[in-house]
């Protein structure tokens, strides 16, 4: 979008919004019930369903773009403080510190972006959309024996999202949230 060019509100970024209540009422609803799980598969397909509408309608736009990642960090948000305590008391003790690395690089990415380029700069690369998937898919395995094994599988993932992230930020010229990887130009 145009500097100076007016937003048009469309079907995308109510669909956004829609996310970004679903979430809030994430907080009060009682882990492990079926009312969370509707509020929360409805908060991921949307995710899904706003990037689809703004491209299929012609309407994606940086300030949808934006909205996707701020709509992205509060469900992360509320999904930490509703998860943490739970995979805190399940996950082995090992596995924080790497997600401790993770959360670091991501920063770096983060603060690295806004030196460079004066913005919040969060990027929508193909191993972000999959740690994203990776990270929606924990309330479904609850409870699961392989749950150690699936974290530890999503930590290397995230790792390696986040990594690539910092690398695209430190190392291209352009900023562009809808970069798909570091080798990818368009």
């Amino acid at each position: 979008m145009m500097k100076g060019k007016r937003h048009n509100w469309n079907m995308a970024d109510t669909v956004t919004t829609m996310r970004m209540v679903a979430s809030f009422f994430l907080l009060f609803l009682p882990l492990k019930t079926i009312w969370f799980l509707i509020a929360y598969t409805f908060a991921g397909l949307s995710d899904i369903l706003d990037g689809w509408l703004a491209r299929k309608t012609g309407r994606a736009s940086e300030f949808g773009a934006k909205l996707d990642s701020i709509a992205d960090m509060l469900f992360y948000s509320v999904m930490l403080v509703r998860l943490f305590p739970v995979l805190y008391q399940i996950l082995p003790g090992k596995i924080w510190y790497v997600v401790l690395g993770i959360v670091i690089v991501r920063l770096a990415a983060y603060i690295t972006a806004a030196v460079r380029f004066h913005c919040f700069a969060p990027l929508h690369t193909w191993l972000n959309k999959l740690t994203g998937l990776g990270v929606f898919l924990l309330p479904y395995i609850f409870g699961v024996s392989v749950i150690d094994i699936y974290s530890w599988g999503l930590c290397i993932l995230a790792f390696v999202a986040s990594a690539e992230e910092l690398a695209i930020h430190l190392l291209h010229t352009d900023n562009r949230a809808d970069r798909k990887s570091f080798l990818h130009s368009s």
